[in-house]
């Protein structure tokens, strides 16, 4: 079973920035980034393919917040620029077994192995 741990996150005011880690212990062939709200549903923030290097992302953090991973060390990353006070949520990581496809990749049932979270909070 592959294990994931997140860390990174924080407390910032709106405008600042915070960059979330998710180390794996071992290779999963998609990796991405959930968050999940008080009240509200688990969400798909961003999604690497680690084999082909694409990135996708939902539309409220284009152009905000990039996907990385350093495949070295089987970590991957979420550097969250301009955050607002809606950004606030618990982080998860996730990542699949088998693989993913661009079209279900916001769907948490398309992963196997979630990590704790990691909190953000942005006061406004």
């Amino acid at each position: 079973r592959v294990q994931l741990e997140e860390s990174g996150g924080g407390a910032v005011p709106s405008g600042g920035s915070l960059r979330l880690s998710c180390v794996a212990s071992a290779y999963t062939p998609c990796v991405a980034w959930f968050r999940q709200a008080p009240g509200k549903e688990r969400e798909g923030v961003a999604l690497r393919i680690v084999a082909s290097y694409l990135t996708y992302y939902t539309d409220f953090v284009k152009g905000r917040f990039t996907i990385s991973r350093d495949n070295a060390k089987n970590t991957l990353y979420l550097q969250m620029n301009n955050l607002k006070p809606e950004d606030t949520a618990m982080y998860y990581c996730a990542a699949t077994r088998i693989g993913c496809d661009s079209a279900s990749w916001r769907e948490g049932r398309s992963y196997d192995y979630w990590g704790q979270g990691t909190q953000v909070t942005v006061s406004s």
